[in-house]
């Protein structure tokens, strides 16, 4: 019986591998770069002399763990990706996969050093939320090279075209226009946006809807509605910054990208002595779990969670059983929660 050598980095030279599977080297190339069009023995065959030689197999060709599933999310903080966790955890549960949650922590591991940890463990897909996928300055290829490697993967929260993939989205342009239409119902005509960083597509498509929405609704012109839209951070402080413009520019209903802004609105709204919302209302979006506890409860746009983490994963599980999933965006409508942060506009 012929032991395996030890185990080398080495690059493999075809002549060797070719010798020992008793095969071309056309074949061995072929057979190293995932082609098609080589019968399953002929490639067992060039396997096995791979570790008869001692030479690591190239990823894209190493057994997959098919019980685990990566999960890579921004930093936990923000409630919604705990939300968004525990939703695509119980939904691989349920067809006894495990996710291995990588989180990018502030100086911690960049999400392609997590990748890279998750590939060579050999998960059997990943899937991506809110990752570098919604950063339009960030490089696509990355995606690219990953699908390159055989690992199939599903992407949350931030559609981008230049990416072959299945995407999950709520309706960011929807979300936006119905939490104009229920401040406008309420009689207000000033109405601001605080978002985040615009190379997010999410912060796009919201600035978008929200300058649509107030030409319709408001019967505002573009160039009214635009300096309406303050960009700042996804965070408690991003959202008291951009209250303060907006504040100053007379809104009396703020329109927030996300529920930790809107809770910055209205610190900064108290922090001039105004009343939430008897001089200002305000409107979060994602509604995560203690939202609804907040002083006062926020009025929100909820994304479908649960549906979008079932619709990901089923997606994902589908390519890994190889069957093929159409490479598009899958938009989910959000609902408006009406709570009570928001109310009639004050006369005069």
């Amino acid at each position: 019986m012929t032991l395996p050598a030890p185990r080398t980095t080495a690059a493999p030279r075809l002549s060797d591998i070719a010798g020992q599977a008793a095969v071309s080297e056309a074949t061995v190339s072929r057979v190293l770069n995932g082609k098609q069009g080589v019968a399953d023995t002929t490639r067992q065959r060039v396997l096995a002399a791979l570790d008869i030689l001692g030479y690591e197999r190239p990823v894209r060709l190493r057994q997959r763990s098919a019980g685990l599933i990566g999960l890579v999310t921004p930093e936990l903080t923000n409630p919604i990706f705990p939300a968004f966790a525990q939703s695509v955890e119980q939904v691989l549960a349920g067809h006894g996969y495990t996710p291995v949650l990588c989180t990018q922590l502030p100086g911690g591991a960049t999400e392609d050093e997590l990748v890279e940890q998750l590939v060579e463990r050999g998960v059997g897909g990943i899937v991506f939320l809110s990752g570098l996928h919604a950063d339009t300055s960030a490089d696509p290829g990355r995606y690219a090279a990953l699908t390159e490697r055989g690992v199939p993967f599903v992407l949350i929260n931030g559609y981008n075209e230049r990416i072959s993939a299945p995407f999950v989205s709520p309706d960011d342009n929807a979300a936006v226009r119905m939490a104009l239409q229920h401040l406008a119902d309420l009689g207000h005509r000033r109405i601001g946006l605080a978002i985040g960083p615009q190379r997010y597509v999410p912060s796009r498509r919201k600035r978008d809807g929200f300058v649509e929405a107030a030409v319709s609704v408001l019967g505002m012109d573009r160039t009214e509605a635009e300096p309406l839209v303050c960009s700042t951070l996804f965070s408690v402080e991003g959202g008291q910054v951009a209250a303060g413009a907006l504040l100053d520019a007379g809104c009396t209903g703020i329109v927030c990208g996300s529920d930790l802004m809107a809770l910055g609105v209205v610190r900064a709204a108290r922090g001039r002595g105004l009343d939430v919302p008897r001089d200002v209302s305000v409107v979060g979006f994602d509604d995560s779990q203690l939202i609804a506890f907040t002083d006062p409860p926020l009025t929100t746009v909820r994304q479908p969670v649960q549906a979008m983490a079932a619709a990901a994963v089923g997606a994902l599980l589908e390519e890994i059983g190889g069957s093929p999933v159409q490479r598009t965006e899958y938009v989910f409508q959000p609902e408006l929660v009406v709570r009570g942060s928001t109310a009639a506009v004050r006369n005069g």
